[in-house]
C-alpha cells in the first residue's frame, strides 16, 4: 500500500494552496470541495454526512488543519485501497497548488515536468513539515539529471549556487522547479532533451522503473519469437507492443521462488536467457551479451530484494541516506558537544591559571614583605620562607603536569580528527571510482541510443512499406466495392427476370387450361360427329363419289380408313384452329 506519509505530502500542498492567508486556516466550503475531490480520485464511497458531523459546530467559520486532520485520517487515509491511480490523486493536489506558487513563462521546462520535479520533490522531502528538501537530496536528484544526460557533474557550479543560499540548508518544491527549470539547467540547455531526463528519473524513482528496453520473447502456444519492450519493476517484468506502454501482453511476476539462468545459442537465436517461475519459464534473447548480462544482474537484485523484503530499492536507498545524514548529524552534535566541553574545560583551567598567577603574584608580593620583614627576623623565619617556596614548586609542577595531561588529551582529539579526514578522502576516492563507472555506462547508454536511432529509420522505412500496402488495400476495396455494386444490379435483374418468368408461367398455366378445356370440347364434338356420321352411313350410305386413290399410305381417322383426302383434312384443321382462335380471344 502507499505510504501514508507520501499522501500526505501531497495532500498538505493542496491544503496550503487554499489557505491564503497563511493562517493554516481554509473554509469549510473549500474543505468540501478538496474532501470530494479526495473520494472521487481514490475510490473511496463518498459519504458528506460524515463531514457535516464531524464539524458539525462550526458552519460558517474557517477550520483549522487540527480540526480536518483527525476527518482526513478517520474518513479517507484509512479507506484507502491499492487500485487507484495515484498519479491522478497526484495531479489533482498537483492542479490545486502550481498555479499560485510558479510562473510558466519564467520556465524552460513544460507544467508536465514542473509536476514531475514535484513528485520527485515529494519523494526526497523530509518527513517534516512545511516540506522542505536537504542539499544532500537536491545534488543527487540533480546528478541524476546530468547521468541521464550524458554530462559530467560540474561540482563548481553546485557548490556557488549552494553558497549563495549559506543562509540555510534546504530547499522548498518551488525552488527546487526553479532551480530545475530556470537557475541550474537554463544555460545551453535544450528543452527536449531536459524534459526527457526529467521523464527517466521521474521512471526510476516515482514509477520503480529499475531498466527497460527492447528484447526478443519465445511465445508458450506457438513458440514465435516477438520483439517486446520490456520494463522491469521490483516486483514484475512486463512486457508492451511497444515502447509507449499503451498495449501490455503480458506480467512475469517476480517471487522469491524466481531464478534466472543463462542459456546456450539455439534456433538461430544468441545471447539467451531464461526466467523460470513456479509455474511458467520463459525464454528471452538480448541484443548482445552486455545486454544479455545486464538484464540478468537486474532481475537477480530484484530476486534477492524480495527474498530480503525490500520491495522499492529507491525508498530503501532513500531511508538509508536519510539515516547516515541522521548519524552524522549526530556524529557531528557529539563532536561539536565534545568540543565545546574541551574548550570550556580549557577556559576552566585557564581560570584557574588566572587565578593561580594572580595568587602567584600576591604571594611574590607578600614574599617580598616577608623577605623585608625576614631580614629583620631570625633564621626560623627564613627556613620558613623556604619551606613555603618548595610548596609552591610542587603546585606549579602539578599544575603542569595537568597541562602535559590535558595536551595529550587534545592530541589524541587532533588525531580522530585526523583519521576523520583520512577516511572521508578514501570516500572521495571510492566515488570518483564510481563516478567513472557510471561515466562508462553513459558511453554504452550512447550506444544504445545511436541503435535506437537506425533502429527508428529502420521503423520508418516499414511504415512508408506499410503506407503502401494500406494504398493498395484501398485500391482493392475500391475494386471490391464496385464488383459488389454489379453483382447487385445483376442481381436485380436476376429477380426481375425471375417475376417475368413466373409471370409467363402462370400464362402458360392459364393457356395449358385453356387447351385442356378445348381439348375436351373437341373430343366431345368428335364423339358427336361420329356418332352422327355412323347414323348417316347407317341408313343414308356413303355419300362421297368413290374416286379411284392414289398408291400411296391412307390415313387412318375416326370415321374409318381413307374416310378423308388430304385436302379435306386440311381445311377442317383449319377451320378448329381458326375456332380455337376465336374461343381464345371470347375468353
Amino acid at each position: 500500500m502507499w505510504l501514508r506519509e507520501e499522501l500526505l505530502k501531497a495532500i498538505w500542498h493542496a491544503f496550503t494552496a487554499l489557505d491564503v492567508d497563511h493562517r493554516g486556516k481554509v473554509s469549510k466550503s473549500q474543505l468540501k470541495v478538496l474532501s470530494y475531490n479526495l473520494y472521487t480520485v481514490m475510490k473511496i464511497p463518498h459519504d458528506p454526512l460524515s463531514f457535516e458531523e464531524h464539524f458539525n459546530d462550526d458552519d460558517k467559520g474557517p477550520l483549522s488543519n487540527e480540526g480536518y486532520m483527525p476527518y482526513l485520517n478517520r474518513y479517507i487515509l484509512d479507506k484507502v485501497q491499492e487500485d487507484f491511480d495515484v498519479l491522478e490523486f497526484y495531479r489533482m493536489c498537483w492542479t490545486l497548488c502550481y498555479k499560485k506558487n510558479i510562473h510558466p513563462q519564467r520556465l524552460i521546462i513544460s507544467d508536465n515536468d514542473a509536476f514531475k520535479v514535484w513528485c520527485i520533490f515529494n519523494f526526497l522531502s523530509e518527513d517534516k513539515y512545511p516540506l522542505v528538501i536537504v542539499f544532500e537530496e537536491v545534488e543527487y536528484f540533480l546528478r541524476k539529471l546530468m547521468e541521464a544526460m550524458g554530462t559530467g557533474w560540474c561540482e563548481e557550479r553546485f557548490t556557488d549556487y549552494r553558497t549563495k543560499q549559506s543562509t540555510r540548508s534546504w530547499l522548498n518544491v518551488w525552488e527546487l522547479i526553479e532551480l530545475v527549470g530556470v537557475t541550474y539547467f537554463s544555460k545551453d540547455m535544450d528543452r527536449q532533451i531536459l524534459s526527457m531526463c526529467i521523464n527517466e528519473v521521474f521512471s526510476e524513482l516515482i514509477l520503480n522503473i529499475l531498466k527497460q528496453g527492447y528484447m526478443m520473447k519465445k511465445g508458450h502456444k506457438r513458440k514465435n519469437w516477438t520483439e517486446r519492450w520490456f520494463v522491469l519493476r521490483p516486483t514484475s517484468l512486463s512486457y508492451y507492443v511497444c515502447e509507449d506502454l499503451t498495449e501490455k501482453k503480458g506480467d512475469i511476476v517476480l517471487d522469491q521462488s524466481c531464478c534466472v539462468e543463462s542459456l546456450l545459442d539455439k534456433d538461430g537465436k544468441k545471447c539467451l536467457f531464461i526466467i523460470k517461475c513456479i509455474d511458467k519459464s520463459f525464454e528471452i534473447s538480448a541484443s548482445d551479451k552486455k545486454k544479455k548480462q545486464e538484464w540478468i544482474q537486474a532481475i537477480q537484485m530484484c530476486i534477492q530484494l524480495l527474498r530480503l523484503g525490500l520491495l522499492s530499492p529507491h525508498r530503501d536507498a532513500l531511508l538509508r541516506r536519510r539515516e547516515l545524514r541522521q548519524k552524522q548529524q549526530l556524529e557531528q552534535e557529539d563532536l561539536a558537544e565534545r568540543m565545546k566541553n574541551l574548550q570550556a574545560a580549557n577556559e576552566a583551567k585557564q581560570r584557574q591559571l588566572e587565578d593561580m598567577r594572580m595568587k602567584m603574584e600576591e604571594a611574590t608580593a607578600k614574599a617580598a614583605l616577608e623577605e623585608l620583614r625576614r631580614k629583620k627576623k631570625q633564621s626560623d623565619l627564613q627556613d620558613r620562607y623556604r619551606l613555603d617556596l618548595e610548596r609552591e614548586k610542587m603546585v606549579r609542577q602539578e599544575m603542569e603536569e595537568q597541562m602535559a595531561q590535558k595536551s595529550s588529551e587534545l592530541e589524541q582529539y587532533l588525531q580522530r580528527v585526523r583519521e576523520l579526514e583520512d577516511m572521508y578522502h578514501r570516500l572521495e576516492d571510492a566515488l570518483e571510482d564510481e563516478r567513472q563507472a557510471k561515466q562508462d555506462e553513459e558511453a554504452m547508454r550512447k550506444l544504445q541510443a545511436r541503435l535506437l536511432e537506425e533502429e527508428a529509420a529502420k521503423r520508418a522505412e516499414l511504415e512508408q512499406i506499410y503506407l503502401k500496402q494500406q494504398r493498395e488495400l484501398s485500391q482493392t476495396e475500391a475494386e471490391k466495392e464496385e464488383l459488389i455494386a454489379e453483382q447487385l444490379a445483376k442481381e436485380r435483374e436476376l429477380q426481375a427476370a425471375s417475376q417475368q418468368l413466373d409471370r409467363l408461367e402462370k400464362e402458360r398455366q392459364g393457356a395449358l387450361e385453356q387447351y385442356q378445356e378445348v381439348s375436351k370440347k373437341l373430343e366431345r364434338a368428335s364423339n358427336k360427329t361420329k356418332t352422327w356420321k355412323d347414323k348417316v352411313a347407317k341408313h343414308e350410305g356413303l355419300v362421297r363419289l368413290i374416286q379411284p386413290g392414289h398408291k400411296g399410305p391412307q390415313r387412318i381417322t375416326n370415321w374409318g380408313l381413307a374416310s378423308f383426302t388430304d385436302i379435306e383434312l386440311e381445311q377442317r384443321k383449319k377451320t378448329w384452329q381458326e375456332k380455337k382462335n376465336q374461343g381464345a380471344q371470347a375468353q
